[in-house]
């Protein structure tokens, strides 16, 4: 069963799938996607992973999520993915997209799109229970820039599409759980 748990930032959104992880009483491994580029981030991953119970496993997936869940997934086994904002940005950033926006390009990026596409199409095949996290972009301004309007779109569109495949997805608020589906 896969959970789409969605929310804003420090919306409660890590600590409910953490919580549900827990509760499901299989072996939890968890599926980072953050890379620690700079302090700030290394102290995010940190907090994060203070907060995790030392007998789960950890993976890091920054840029081939779909490859990395088929291979870990198992019907005896919870993966926690935390989160897909920051592998869409990985993502973004890893291939020519972030360059073609900024010379004011369309965006032609296979690796992008084919990973997003990989996700999508393995959601619904795997074993075991996944849990997803994303964050919901779409509430506040429209960006100015164009690449940060690509980033809202693209992750309003993959959240849509994670959310359609997903058994279960739940909107964290002031880390109060809304449950949509």
């Amino acid at each position: 069963m896969s959970e789409l748990i969605l929310g804003g930032a420090r919306s409660g959104k890590s600590r409910l799938a953490e919580q549900r992880a827990l509760e499901s009483g299989l072996p939890v491994i968890y599926v980072a996607t953050a890379q620690a580029g700079d302090g700030e981030m290394a102290q995010r991953i940190a907090h994060h992973r203070a907060r995790r119970p030392a007998g789960w496993g950890l993976v890091e997936a920054p840029l081939d999520l779909a490859a990395t869940l088929r291979a870990h997934a198992a019907p005896d086994t919870c993966l926690l993915v935390d989160c897909l904002t920051l592998w869409l940005s990985n993502l973004l950033f890893a291939g020519a997209a972030a360059r073609q926006l900024d010379a004011g390009e369309a965006v032609d990026c296979p690796r992008l799109s084919g990973e997003l596409q990989a996700l999508i199409d393995a959601l619904p095949r795997l074993p075991g229970r996944i849990l997803l996290v994303s964050n919901e972009v779409g509430w506040g301004l429209v960006p100015m820039a164009p690449l940060s309007r690509y980033f809202a779109d693209t992750q309003g569109r993959l959240n849509q599409q994670v959310a359609a495949v997903s058994e279960r997805v739940t909107l964290v608020a002031a880390g109060l759980p809304l449950h949509l589906k």
